[in-house]
């Protein structure tokens, strides 16, 4: 399984994603040629090497030209420089405000959605830029519609975010982790004067995702909200560096120079596919019906469930009672707990993770003389098994008047073709 683990210990920012990504693809041209898709101006990009604390880390710097506040091709939209994002550093970029209309998130996905970019990169830059936007609007106090376009898409944070987008889809990761992200702390200075680290639009997307985060011990801000957004959106768990082949290694050079190394590490490598998702839960019910279990039961299968059934025990005082156990996959646990909750009268359900072995299957339809059967095709170390489904067993053995044990005898069910 091709797997993407970010190493955030540095922080992240989007022209850092962008560096470390392009050092995996290879290929520096293929990310130009995918941004004048875009049809956007008013700037360059840069790409160069740049060493931190001995560490060489490929930097891509997003140059704006002197008017990139008047125009953006085709489009017609007026874009100021955005202090709040600027990746390079807050300073840098102080006092460029200006003051002309502004536009929203729509806008922005407007741009995205008129290039001639992939649709999977298009939807996943404009799920970023929405977090971002989500942020800003809360920090502001403002509605997402007025949520004005110099706060969300300055010309870089839009080649930074989609620029990232067309990376990610060129590589085609089954699954991205990050590891804890750090930022520093202490105060910056930004268009809006003085702000604590993390600042407020990163700290808001932090708080709207399942991003694990914390502040170390560098007096600068590590994170931007670009980066925030990127990390937040992509990664699915935030943990250490699991058991996996790594292939390459991509370094992204960040603009300061700190204590710290100021580059994001991603590695790129294969990582068995994990099969503990699948999540057993028990519970023990000694004063509940029959009727009423059968009934969870076809319920609980009916929400996803892969398997429901019940153990006789004895519980304290000899009691007769039953034990239900239910297998699941991880997204579906809370959902089945509910319906066990709501339909018998349990106040408890253990679970635990469990590893599960799967063969092959493929759901078919087998033509015999008394019409087609539904079955699972099952393969094992090249030797094929035919499964018949009960229900359409039934079904073909009432319409036809037939014992049901002689359906299991037919030579289609039987000879594995």
């Amino acid at each position: 399984m091709k797997t993407l683990y970010f190493d955030c210990s540095s922080g992240i920012s989007g022209n850092m994603t962008l560096g470390a990504l392009l050092e995996i693809v290879g290929d520096d041209n293929y990310l130009l040629n995918e941004l004048k898709k875009l049809n956007v101006d008013g700037y360059r990009i840069e790409i160069s090497n740049k060493v931190k604390n001995g560490i060489t880390g490929k930097y891509v710097d997003v140059i704006l030209d002197e008017d990139e506040h008047h125009h953006v091709h085709e489009h017609k939209v007026n874009i100021a420089h955005n202090n709040m994002h600027h990746e390079h550093s807050h300073e840098h970029i102080h006092g460029h405000e200006h003051s002309h209309t502004h536009r929203n998130l729509n806008d922005v996905n407007e741009i995205i959605d008129k290039s001639s970019i992939d649709e999977k990169s298009k939807d996943l830059a404009k799920r970023i830029f929405l977090r971002v936007a989500k942020a800003e609007a809360k920090v502001h106090n403002k509605s997402l519609e007025e949520v004005h376009f110099h706060e969300v898409g300055a010309i870089d944070s839009i080649v930074d975010i989609v620029g990232t987008a067309i990376l990610i889809n060129k590589i085609s990761p089954d699954k991205i982790i990050s590891s804890i992200v750090n930022d520093g702390y202490g105060f910056i200075e930004c268009a809006h004067g003085t702000m604590a680290v993390p600042v407020p639009a990163t700290t808001e997307i932090f708080a709207n995702s399942n991003v694990k985060f914390r502040q170390i011990d560098v007096d600068t801000e590590l994170v931007t909200p670009t980066g925030a957004a990127i990390i937040a959106e992509l990664a699915e768990d935030f943990t250490t560096l699991p058991a996996m082949t790594t292939r390459e290694i991509g370094w992204g050079a960040g603009y300061k120079d700190l204590k710290i190394p100021n580059v994001l590490k991603v590695y790129y490598g294969d990582m068995d596919k994990p099969n503990e998702g699948f999540i057993v839960m028990e519970t023990n019910i000694d004063d509940c019906s029959g009727e009423i279990l059968g009934h969870t039961e076809e319920l609980l299968f009916k929400n996803g469930a892969l398997d429901v059934f019940f153990t006789p025990i004895f519980m304290k005082k000899n009691r007769p009672a039953y034990r239900m156990t239910v297998t699941c996959r991880k997204e579906d646990m809370i959902k089945l707990q509910k319906i066990i909750f709501r339909e018998t009268t349990t106040i408890g359900i253990r679970y635990r993770f469990e590893y599960r072995t799967e063969l092959e299957r493929k759901n078919l339809e087998v033509d015999t003389k008394y019409g087609k059967i539904k079955v699972k095709k099952v393969e094992n170390n090249g030797e094929i098994y035919i499964y018949p489904e009960y229900e359409s067993l039934k079904e073909v053995a009432s319409k036809n008047n037939v014992p049901l044990k002689e359906l299991y005898k037919l030579e289609e069910l039987n000879n594995g073709d």
